[in-house]
């Protein structure tokens, strides 16, 4: 029945779309200015704690934060601990709980934050000494319990089973893993399994083993005195005792021989996350660093980069493209270019990532590319050095990453002098295209076929990064199952033709989360037999942000408080549909059914059945093999110029009088995202008339 509000979830996903983009106009290049950056005040305790000042009486507010240096940690198949001491870490020292710490931090209107390797807190400067003491009383004494333990061990492994379900938070993980291997601290992740191993004695001794001083650094910003901050840090942090820190020696990450694609199935993902990555080897100090910047920008550094302009406004496949690419003191970093895309393209998605990333390495990127790029990085640099913690940021960075003092100073200077033979070595030496990983994450049912075609040899790989078999696409239909048979035994699991018959009114309440938006929707729906629906959205302090009702005979759509009539074809069609439960009826609708096989689908198995229409438009519609529920429906449809493709999947069916009516239904159509809640669902209420005007 939710297929009802197709048409008005699309102009919903057309109003995000529009107020989502974003057209930055590039300043235009002119001479780098001159650069003086003012030098924080330093001192060192004698445990070995380096403390950095910068003074600025603008507002009446200071930040501290509390940085522990320490390199990339391996922690096996006990990985987890690290975030585990995160979570514990400020969760109450030996002379104050958990509760008090954090009613007094409220009760100053601060915020302090704890992990692994560090701290940070801001506040009202004159609360500045109060706030400062209860960090290093919660940071150098805490107080590890094993309730808060098992409570925060439990909330972890909440969050991955949640991720589980989530492509971009699988395809994470996984490209990591196969990109430096599982035994690389860049490339092992938590699960489980790992965590269950996890002890509270393992969080209190990597406590013990690297939160120490003499590999350490204080930030602090803001309305302060030099030497009053010197008087209190001293006062709080010279105890802190310095000791030994071992190193760990990582292992050497080898760039894949040939180029490759890395699939991970994902049986019900509606979008194919796709990335095209190589392990660089990459330090700010090196030469060639700030071509890289530029030449990564020009390729996919934004929304007039090429790839940004390739996928999504030529081709329309995604949201939004990008390309990043890290610098890393210790370890191999990641120059990765990816998107999120729709199944049906994610072959030509990758075509087109191979396609830039090969041309601007063989080919010099203009004056004006350049020209612009340069502008964006002068424009964001001057902005950012007017904020006192840019200053403070910068002169932490020449300490750690051993650069030359006038590193920044001199900043704007080298991003100038970069040329277009620059980019194009730095794309060459740093942007692989014969020796790459294209991972993705997708729905092979819908993209192998396609990816088989492209010239890169396939490796298969679980959700664990761990290698696979190539997965079982369709399964055959047992003999005497028909299309006609799977409606039917839709129709009796949700509670057969007589009860479903007998309902002539349906009214829905819930929520709508749209992704990215910052606000629930509230959704409304109401229904009566044979034809009548009403369906109306509302934002808090918004009011409606769109309504669509049709009485039977006419109807009419409203958005942004403009009413528009329904045309006549529209009319047409609402008066021969079917408003509550409409799979009922398609066995007599003269539309042609077939089933496609079965298909793995969320961890179950489902009947894959095509409804072509009179027009000859197709639906796809997954019905598990189980349950008999419908568990997803996916159809194609023109919206502004492009195909844009809309999958529904329908859960948690609960029991209403008898009727069995999935509660919770999420949809993605192109590349936005909405999840329904219903709420409240009552059947054969009395409506009237007036609640379909």
């Amino acid at each position: 029945m939710k297929t009802r509000i197709l048409s008005i979830i699309t102009i919903l996903f057309v109003t995000l779309s529009m107020t989502a983009q974003d057209r930055n106009v590039q300043p235009k290049p002119g001479p780098a200015p001159t650069i003086k950056l003012e030098e924080p005040k330093e001192f060192t305790l004698k445990n070995g704690l380096k403390v950095l000042v910068v003074e600025n009486h603008k507002l009446p507010r200071v930040s501290m934060s509390l940085s522990i240096d320490n390199g990339p940690l391996f922690e096996g198949d006990k990985a987890g601990v690290s975030s585990l001491l995160s979570s514990l870490l400020g969760s109450g020292s030996e002379a104050t709980s958990k509760d008090k710490f954090n009613e007094e931090v409220d009760y100053l209107g601060a915020r302090v934050n704890f992990s692994s390797s560090g701290a940070s807190m801001s506040s009202l400067s004159k609360y500045f000494p109060e706030v400062l003491a209860m960090l290093a009383d919660q940071a150098l004494h805490p107080k590890f319990s094993q309730e808060e333990f098992d409570k925060q061990k439990e909330q972890i492994i909440e969050g991955l089973k949640s991720d589980a379900k989530s492509a971009s938070a699988i395809a994470g993980k996984v490209r990591r893993a196969i990109s430096y291997g599982k035994n690389h601290a860049y490339g092992e992740f938590t699960s489980e399994k790992t965590l269950e191993n996890v002890t509270l004695a393992d969080v209190e001794k990597l406590y013990n083993t690297y939160y120490k001083p003499n590999n350490a650094y204080i930030v602090v910003i803001g309305d302060v005195k030099y030497k009053k901050v010197k008087k209190l840090i001293k006062k709080y942090f010279k105890s802190w005792e310095k000791g030994e820190v071992p190193t760990t020696e990582l292992p050497k990450v080898p760039a894949v021989a040939k180029t490759e694609i890395d699939f991970i199935n994902l049986p019900n993902a509606s979008q194919s996350e796709v990335s095209v990555i190589n392990t660089v080897n990459l330090k700010v100090s090196d030469p060639d660093y700030f071509a890289v910047l530029l030449a990564n920008k020009i390729l996919g550094g934004g929304g007039e980069a090429r790839l940004f302009l390739n996928l999504r406004e030529a081709h329309g496949f995604t949201y939004g493209a990008y390309s990043r690419i890290g610098s890393d003191r210790d370890a191999e970093s990641l120059f990765s270019a990816s998107a999120s895309v729709r199944n049906m393209v994610t072959d030509s998605a990758v075509v087109e990532f191979m396609k830039e990333i090969k041309k601007i390495r063989t080919e010099k990127v203009s004056e004006k590319e350049l020209n612009n790029a340069k502008a964006a990085y002068t424009g964001n640099f001057v902005l950012a050095i007017e904020r006192p913690s840019t200053v403070a940021r910068y002169a932490l960075n020449i300490i750690t990453n051993d650069l030359p003092e006038d590193f920044y100073e001199t900043y704007l200077q080298k991003i100038n002098a970069v040329t277009v033979e620059d980019i194009q070595k730095a794309a060459q030496k740093y942007f692989n295209y014969d020796n790459t990983r294209i991972v993705i994450v997708g729905k092979a049912l819908d993209v192998l076929p396609g990816l088989e075609k492209l010239p890169y040899p396939i490796k298969y790989f679980d959700t664990e990064a761990n290698p696979a078999e190539k997965p079982e696409l369709t399964m055959p239909v047992p003999a005497g199952v028909t299309a006609e048979s799977v409606i039917n035994n839709y129709v009796d699991a949700i509670g057969g033709k007589e009860k479903l018959m007998a309902v002539k009114t349906l009214s829905q309440k819930g929520k709508v989360k749209a992704e990215g938006a910052p606000f629930e929707i509230q959704a409304t729906q109401k229904m009566a037999y044979p034809n009548k629906e009403y369906m109306e959205l509302e934002a808090p302090g918004m009011g409606t942000l769109m309504k669509s009702v049709f009485n039977g005979e006419k109807g009419y759509m409203m958005q942004q408080g403009m009413k528009i009539d329904m045309t006549p074809d529209v009319l047409a069609q609402k008066k021969e549909s079917k408003s509550m439960f409409p799979v009922m009826y398609l066995t007599e609708e003269g539309k042609d059914l077939s089933l496609d096989g079965i298909i793995p689908f969320n961890g179950s198995k489902a009947y894959k059945m095509v409804v072509t229409d009179k027009d000859g438009k197709k639906a796809e519609m997954l019905f598990d093999v189980n349950s008999g529920f419908l568990v997803q429906t996916s159809s194609t449809q023109e919206a502004m110029g492009q195909k844009i493709t809309t999958t529904i999947s329908f859960s948690d069916y609960k029991d209403f009088d008898g009727v069995k009516i999935p509660t919770k239904m999420g949809m993605i159509s192109g590349p936005q995202k909405l999840s329904f809640e219903y709420t409240e669902i009552k059947l054969n209420e009395e409506l009237s008339d007036k609640d379909f005007e």
